[in-house]
């Protein structure tokens, strides 16, 4: 492909293909062969290069280990029937990145080096992007401080990175979800809406809770009152209730832009549904289950795509959501946003990078 970037690239001595099982892949566990590295220093983004993916070398003191700046996206590459990778909505993720950049006090990265660092990447690597049903290549751009001191100030030095990994379905069938009511993801004036690495640290303790009653996620509800839903440990939440789709707003700091999130809107206003961007009070979602007007509950992000939701716990009760016909919008927009990132269905909104 052409490019307007000279990005010199070292490959690997061997490639770990051969040894890949592409029918077992574990979510996050294998890695494929290169990584795309820019390091920011004297205020400028500089030596640009493809390498062996491999250990880093950091010494004690590096600022990120001690004060958390570091950010992180995660985006998806696929191969069509042509062979051909496509890359859904890169340029959200890199939008989305700069944002939490600003946020954490970061230099942002410039279009050019993360678009042409993504694209020369997996065409070196696009070997490693799977054909299975439901699998994919996960892409994991991220940025952390290298600064060698520990003063508490934001770092002069950063390391941006991205890798890649082949994986399955993130989730292997419907969820549960607990609603959490103690805890607290994020809240107003916080970095609830930026992708940094502090925010899951924060949710890794009441989300293994959850996990040990038998849960596999949480839903977060607002840090001030606990009264009103946010989002999941791993994904942005939809509800249709009464016949309406209803997903917490984006524009309070404490809710995370999701880029799939905004996908399935887009769909959904395509097809004249009903949506609201409003809070929904756990007390609603009781109600909901209680009178029967709850259809369905879904998650939304790059991992799982959509996540169905089978059951979720209130206030000490389990609430079992209503079986879906097959023609229920969850399942429709699933098969919809899969068929864009596939190449099997017409792209209206441009969302798809081919080459």
């Amino acid at each position: 492909m052409k490019t307007s970037l000279a990005i010199p690239v070292t490959k690997v001595q061997k490639s770990k293909l051969a040894e890949t099982d592409f029918s077992n892949l574990v979510f996050g566990k294998t890695i494929s062969d290169h990584m795309f590295v820019a390091d920011y220093k004297n205020g400028e983004w500089t030596d640009l290069r493809i390498v062996p993916y491999g250990p880093l070398q950091l010494n004690p003191s590096n600022a990120a280990l001690h004060y958390g700046q570091s950010i992180f996206e995660g985006l998806k590459a696929y191969k069509n029937e042509a062979g051909e990778a496509l890359i859904f909505r890169a340029d959200a993720n890199w939008k989305r990145m700069n944002e939490s950049a600003v946020r954490m006090c970061m230099p942002e990265i410039p279009e050019e080096v993360f678009m042409e660092g993504l694209s020369q990447l997996i065409d070196l690597d696009r070997d490693w992007i799977p054909t299975a049903k439901g699998s994919s290549l996960y892409i994991r751009p991220y940025m952390f401080a290298t600064d060698d001191y520990i003063g508490v100030k934001p770092s002069d030095t950063y390391k941006f990175i991205i890798f890649t990994c082949p994986v399955g379905n993130y989730y292997s069938k419907p969820v549960s979800v607990k609603v959490e009511t103690k805890y607290t993801r994020a809240t107003e004036g916080g970095t609830g809406s930026a992708k940094t690495a502090g925010n899951y640290a924060a949710s890794l303790y009441p989300a293994l809770q959850a996990q040990k009653a038998g849960y596999d996620q949480l839903l977060w509800t607002d840090g001030k009152t606990h009264q009103f839903i946010e989002e999941s440990g791993t994904m942005n939440v939809m509800f249709k209730i009464n016949g309406k789709i209803i997903t917490a707003p984006v524009h309070s700091d404490t809710i995370l832009k999701g880029i799939t999130r905004d996908s399935v809107l887009k769909l959904a206003k395509d097809w004249g549904e009903e949506v609201e961007e409003r809070f929904l009070s756990v007390s609603e979602l009781k109600s909901a289950f209680e009178n029967g007007t709850i259809e369905e509950a879904f998650g939304t992000g790059t991992a799982a795509t959509i996540a169905h939701i089978r059951l979720i716990h209130i206030e000490g009760k389990d609430y079992e959501l209503p079986e879906k016909p097959s023609d229920a919008f969850s399942h429709r927009v699933l098969a919809e946003l899969d068929g864009i990132k596939y190449g099997t269905k017409e792209d209206p909104h441009g969302w798809v990078m081919k080459f």
